[in-house]
């Protein structure tokens, strides 16, 4: 297993394909929080995300904030109180497109991938990262500001930019070679179970 430091946005898709299933990796850099509503906006309902998603590092949440007023343009300005991960399965569907059209090269969340993100995360140069479920105080402090916020109609679940510093450390439980440490677990589990019903 070898540590990474990745900074976000990545511009040069090499540096993704240096990361391997088990690796640890260390964010800097700038994280942007996505969520079902915000992704069902852009694919479902045809609408162009406002944000460059370009190399981007998605991070799947709905974070806890407070309004502390309003910039230049009447766009809110935010403070974090708590900002945790949301489980990852349900958004699979979202995957493809989301490297295929937006050039996306890294998805966060807690619960993993199931095996159907295997070969869109390949084709398009992604990985998935995981992050220890429950861990949302230390998540918030790695988490040095809010710096935009985009359809804040659908608060909590709209486009957020955060600023990160020492972001994880979080694991490849994907990477972009066809490797998947959730398809290794499922596999040594069922062949486990197998052998134990081979007894009786």
């Amino acid at each position: 297993m070898a540590t990474h430091e990745v900074t976000f946005p990545i511009r040069d898709p090499d540096e993704i394909l240096k990361l391997r299933a088990g690796d640890e990796v260390v964010v800097q850099g700038h994280i942007i929080g996505i969520r079902d509503r915000t992704q069902i906006r852009i694919f479902d309902q045809g609408v162009e995300p406002p944000m460059d998603l370009r190399g981007a590092f998605l991070l799947h949440t709905a974070p806890n904030v407070r309004k502390v007023g309003t910039d230049s343009e009447g766009r809110g300005r935010y403070e974090k109180i708590c900002i945790g991960t949301t489980t990852s399965a349900r958004m699979v569907r979202f995957t493809e497109p989301l490297g295929a059209r937006y050039g996306v090269r890294a998805i966060c969340g807690k619960g993993g991938f199931p095996d159907e993100a295997i070969g869109p995360m390949r084709m398009h140069g992604m990985v998935y990262l995981a992050i220890v479920g429950g861990a949302a105080a230390l998540e918030t402090t790695q988490i040095e500001e809010i710096e935009e916020v985009a359809w804040e109609e659908l608060m909590p679940e709209c486009l957020w930019k955060f600023r990160v510093k020492d972001f994880g450390p979080l694991t490849v439980g994907i990477d972009a070679h066809g490797n998947s440490l959730y398809h290794d677990v499922q596999a040594a589990a069922t062949k486990k179970l197998e052998e134990l019903y081979a007894r009786f």
